[in-house]
């Protein structure tokens, strides 16, 4: 009988805690947790709802129940690190697999216009619940304030020295310190998730604007997103935001939180807004008073003023050189980046184990054979929209099935 201990009680300990209980219900399964409670994390995912996976359909509309036919450079857009071995874990756990195994166990979901998965409940706590439930019966034991110092090439676990058959590291990706006996190789963790601070005084003032299609990109680099941008007493936020963190992370971080952030406020090119302004040149009309429809009249105003242009000003008197600036205000907008601020409680690190380190087949470790990994604590993580728990929940999934295939 193999008796498999899990470090760390979030979502990927505990998901893979209930599969190996409905795999191996004899089983003793253990789950160590640092923290005072489980899945702490998790009931406040999603501002409380738990945003629990994502229908992928952006990046496959042709086929969405098919991400084999995703390309691991599409499946980057989603999964700025990890891609490849993301496609792997969801060949074998997708998310419809996961939308399945949470109805068959009682959670009613919906699927949001913006292919956000969510339990139709919209409480996060239902889904802690089920996680818990299923461990319950599944006979899994629980120790929470059990915090684990070290784990050796051996598989002792420090303090307590237990030796369990297999051990699943699923700590967050800042605790991976407890590997530091077996040699194994950890990239340095950094935020990932994050909304930014912005040196403008003018643009703060606006907060409360909401833009619903912008472009953002951080200047002299290759880093760009786009969609709804949220302005801020403090900076920008918003889906684009978030987005562009992501895929930015590490060079942020290097850079300590310091460059130039470009806003195309309407994502369009120049071509494109040359064009509009060509529609609304001439007359007598106030430029002041004809903003674009999808631009607010404050930040319409606040824009003219980037672009020296008076509100006073007629269509009549902008000139070619007005025309310019406001081209080029209205699609490469700069903006000073001074810092990063939280993306609430859900808190998300790039770093963790070195990918090269696990064979991406089973979670297992290259070097300590007996050792798997899921979750945060792998170098795998993504843009907001349910797509770090899925990678929670598969690289679960196959570490559970892995195990139970290797000591049965």
């Amino acid at each position: 009988m193999a008796n498999v201990v899990i470090i760390g009680g979030g979502a990927a300990g505990c998901f893979c805690a209930a599969i190996l209980s409905e795999l191996h219900p004899g089983w003793p399964v253990s789950v160590l947790e640092a923290g005072p409670r489980l899945m702490a994390k998790l009931s406040v995912t999603g501002g409380g709802r738990c945003n629990l996976t994502n229908s992928f359909a952006a990046l496959c509309p042709d086929s969405p129940a098919d991400l084999k036919r995703v390309s691991v450079k599409t499946l980057e857009q989603v999964y700025p690190r990890g891609a490849a071995l993301m496609k792997r874990a969801l060949s074998s756990f997708s998310q419809w697999d996961c939308c399945k195994w949470f109805e068959d166990h009682g959670v009613e979901l919906v699927v949001q216009d913006d292919r956000c998965v969510f339990p139709r409940s919209q409480d996060a706590m239902q889904i802690v619940r089920t996680l818990e439930r299923q461990m319950r019966l599944g006979g899994v034991r629980i120790r929470c304030r059990h915090k684990v110092s070290s784990i050796g090439a051996d598989l002792l676990i420090m303090p307590g020295e237990l030796k369990p058959d297999a051990v699943v590291l699923t700590t967050g990706g800042g605790t991976a310190g407890i590997l530091r006996d077996t040699g194994i190789e950890l990239v340095p963790p950094v935020p990932s998730l994050f909304t930014f601070k912005v040196g403008d005084d003018g643009l703060r003032s606006l907060m409360g604007t909401v833009v619903e299609d912008a472009a953002l990109s951080i200047a002299g680099t290759r880093f760009h997103s786009s969609g709804t941008l949220l302005l801020t007493d403090w900076g920008v936020s918003g889906p684009a935001t978030l987005r562009l963190s992501s895929y930015a992370a590490r060079y942020l971080a290097e850079n300590q939180y310091k460059a130039t952030l470009l806003i195309n406020w309407l994502n369009c090119s120049e071509g494109e807004v040359s064009a509009w302004l060509e529609v609304m040149s001439g007359g007598a009309r106030l430029i002041a008073n004809c903003h674009h429809p999808l631009l607010s009249d404050r930040l319409w105003r606040h824009l003219l003023g980037r672009a020296g242009i008076r509100n006073d000003c007629r269509w009549s008197e902008l000139g070619s050189k007005g025309r310019s600036r406001l081209i080029s205000v209205l699609t490469a907008d700069s903006y000073p980046l001074t810092g990063r601020a939280a993306f609430k409680e859900e808190f998300v690190t790039c770093g963790g184990v070195a990918l090269s380190e696990v064979d991406p087949s089973s979670m297992q470790s290259r070097k300590v054979p007996g050792l798997y990994f899921a979750g945060e604590v792998l170098d795998i993580d993504a843009v907001t929209g349910g797509f770090n728990l899925q990678a929670a929940w598969s690289t679960a999934w196959v570490a559970a099935h892995a195990i139970a295939q290797s000591l049965s």
